[in-house]
């Protein structure tokens, strides 16, 4: 089945991440890691708003009360939606100067989780955290070495994890009331592609931007695929359900380390790119913090 992509916002995105649709405003959020920066763009109008954040951001939350948390180089943040500094609140690798956070989301119960990765070589220190309520951590997994596709299930019974380099993504079984996961295990060998960021739909199906391979994947829940979708650029970098039926996937996409002659053959890298899937998605959960 062939699905028509298009251009949502007009971009150059250097690293475009962790779109997340607030359905409470119908604006749809997502931050430029390298640039770095916070954008909002609203599909009522076309307009982007863009923040200029003060270090790298790897994801960010919206919050139960309102404003965002930042996962950044330097730990966990409170980030006024409209424009406010960044306020430190966690940074359990404050020893690991050469490490940041990158990808993050909350699960529907509140807590935050994120990961961690090494920003100077691809060396495997990164850990996996949860952030409970009150900024509490606590470590679930080391040895990584690029974090992402965090993502929960419709029956919060599972979730996902990838790391990029490893070229797999990990389900653990997923208890809401306590935080805990548990029984890991391997979902889905991505073979020669590079899994980014993750969503889930409101059918069970894993929805993971490749990156490098120019396409988004989706995993039913027994980690078959179930179907793979062309974009027109060749790093997808994460992807969201929006708009006020949630039908629409907006894709984040990438222009680091592309040529002069990657670009000319590519002039859609770096903008926010969606498809109607025939699909619909979930709200994302908030942080309760």
């Amino acid at each position: 089945m062939a699905f028509q992509v298009e251009v949502a916002a007009r971009g150059a995105d250097c690293l475009g991440e962790c779109p997340l649709w607030d359905e409470r405003e119908s604006m749809l959020w997502w931050v430029d890691s390298r640039w770095p920066a916070l954008k909002r763009f609203d599909p009522a109008t076309g307009a982007v708003m863009m923040q200029l954040l003060p270090e790298v951001v790897g994801s960010i939350a919206f919050r139960d009360q309102g404003g965002l948390l930042a996962a950044t180089k330097s730990g966990l943040h409170v980030l006024d939606g409209a424009g406010g500094a960044l306020e430190p609140m966690a940074n359990p690798e404050a020893h690991l100067p050469e490490n940041r956070f990158n990808d993050g989301r909350c699960d529907r119960a509140g807590r935050f989780w994120a990961g961690t990765m090494c920003d100077a070589r691809r060396d495997p220190t990164g850990s996996l955290y949860r952030f409970d309520a009150d900024f509490a951590c606590a470590k679930l997994r080391n040895a990584i070495i690029i974090p992402n596709g965090l993502a929960f299930s419709p029956d919060n019974r599972t979730m996902y994890f990838a790391d990029t380099n490893r070229h797999t993504i990990w389900a653990w079984d997923y208890d809401l009331a306590s935080g805990a996961a548990t029984n890991e295990r391997v979902f889905a060998d991505t073979g020669e592609g590079r899994p980014d960021g993750s969503c889930v739909d409101a059918d069970g199906g894993l929805w993971n931007a490749q990156y490098g391979g120019g396409r988004l994947v989706r995993y039913a829940p027994t980690g078959k695929v179930d179907r793979v979708v062309e974009v027109p650029v060749a790093n997808p970098t994460c992807c969201a359900f929006g708009g006020d039926d949630l039908g629409t996937l907006y894709v984040t996409t990438a222009t680091q380390r592309l040529s002069p002659e990657d670009l000319a053959q590519q002039p859609l890298a770096g903008s926010l790119l969606a498809l109607r899937p025939g699909v619909k998605g979930l709200p994302e959960g908030r942080f309760a913090g």
